[in-house]
């Protein structure tokens, strides 16, 4: 008897949940429960190191004699010798959100200031020391950040406006 009951019970349930999804609306009519994703536009192409060459970093950077020491298909970081010297580094962000790279820069001590480069928003963010700048500039869903660090060394003058210098040659240059 129990089992003739479940089995009756277990019919009933299917039909029941079978006629749910039965609708006579068409499939217009079905909405979904969440937007679709929304798919990042490619900005500008940066170019390999910014479009900047070693040369123009050297002269730029005000940091003396640097060379590059690495470079991949995202950026490009340039230094003097030893450990704790000086440094410039290009970085290319593709689809990713400018602002989580403002909240990083914030939460490292430097606090960033909106800026324009060549008619573009961004941001630079200057430590308290006056050693260290990230600049960062939007590229319709992309950025590039340069990056620059006095190191132990006394700083010369102000590294945004060094950074500023070589953003500035990146949108001049954008492809």
């Amino acid at each position: 008897m129990r089992i003739s009951s479940a089995l009756i019970t277990g019919m009933a349930l299917a039909l029941t949940l079978s006629a749910c999804g039965a609708g006579g609306g068409s499939d217009s009519d079905n909405t979904p429960l969440r937007p679709p994703p929304r798919v990042a536009s490619l900005g500008p192409f940066v170019g390999e190191c910014g479009h900047v060459t070693d040369d123009e970093v050297q002269n730029l950077a005000g940091l003396g004699r640097v060379s590059r020491v690495f470079k991949n298909s995202t950026g490009c970081n340039w230094q003097s010798s030893g450990a704790v010297s000086p440094s410039v580094t290009f970085a290319s962000y593709r689809g990713s959100p400018i602002d989580r790279e403002k909240a990083w820069v914030t939460t490292a001590g430097r606090e960033p200031e909106t800026i324009e480069v060549g008619g573009r928003k961004g941001w630079k963010g200057l430590d308290p020391n006056g050693k260290i700048c990230d600049l960062a500039v939007q590229l319709d869903d992309d950025f590039f950040e340069w990056s620059m660090s006095y190191g132990l060394f006394a700083a010369t003058a102000n590294p945004c406006d060094n950074a500023y210098k070589l953003a500035e040659l990146t949108v001049q240059r954008l492809g």
